[in-house]
């Protein structure tokens, strides 16, 4: 089975500090990965390399390779546009944009050049439907997206994500300004999701880790202490740092 995502000793600068020391990990496709690890060991600057986000910060400086379906996409010649619809990103807090349901599903569409309207109409329908929202929105889908609850708001800019069918799908924290009922329904999602899409996401919360990923990685301090499939990381953790980090010993 090809790795769709690669890192090969990359390290990342923020001017003189080293966000990322020497990281290398490969995901494969239709898994979900979860990175876990402490406030600012780097998990967030990690996912951010997939989507190249951290090109807007600056003073970024990044090093080793970063290859997406093969592709090396630190190349001066990639698309970054194309990349970002291949690569869809799903952040810690909704972020609806301020039109209706219907135009926040069908924006990455339009932006893409497709505007016709039965197509927006069966792609908006379908999005919707991938992340269980549909029942409960179409017949308000001219209303705000601000009308929507969070947890709402939350599985809308899934569905706009997922509108563009990307290949991948990374998610910084995403149920973590939700209640546990729509925890509960994002989790489900990822966990479906995964037959279509690979998934990477960050996430604080152990538990979450545990019920959605595949396999798991631990980072600390900027450094990639262990990764491997979740269930043997979790019950059965090579490095002493990672034990402690699971038991909550520190962290």
């Amino acid at each position: 089975m090809n790795n769709i995502i690669s890192t090969e000793s990359v390290s990342l600068f923020y001017s003189e500090f080293q966000a990322l020391k020497n990281i290398s990990i490969d995901v494969l496709p239709n898994t979900v990965t979860a990175l876990i690890g402490p406030s600012g060991c780097g998990k967030s600057t990690y996912l951010r390399l997939f989507n190249r986000m951290n090109d807007l910060i600056d003073n970024v400086r990044i090093t080793g390779k970063v290859t997406v379906d093969s592709e090396d996409i630190y190349q001066k010649d990639v698309n970054i546009v194309e990349l970002r619809r291949k690569v869809g990103m799903v952040f810690q807090k909704p972020n609806p944009f301020p039109k209706s349901i219907f135009e926040n599903v069908a924006y990455g569409l339009r932006v893409n050049g497709i505007n016709k309207l039965s197509t927006l109409k069966e792609k908006v329908e379908i999005s919707l439907q991938q992340v269980a929202l549909w029942d409960e929105v179409k017949d308000k889908l001219k209303k705000s997206a601000f009308e929507l609850s969070g947890g709402q708001q939350q599985r809308l800019c899934m569905a706009r994500t997922l509108a563009i069918e990307p290949a991948i799908i990374l998610m910084d924290e995403p149920a973590s300004a939700l209640d546990p009922i729509s925890t509960a329904k994002i989790e489900q999602l990822i966990f479906e999701l995964k037959t279509k899409y690979t998934i990477v996401i960050v996430t604080h919360n152990l538990q979450q880790a545990g019920r959605v990923s595949d396999y798991t990685a631990f980072f600390y301090l900027g450094e990639l202490i262990e990764k491997g499939e979740t269930k043997e990381l979790f019950i059965n953790p090579k490095n002493l740092k990672t034990q402690n980090y699971i038991t909550g010993r520190f962290g």
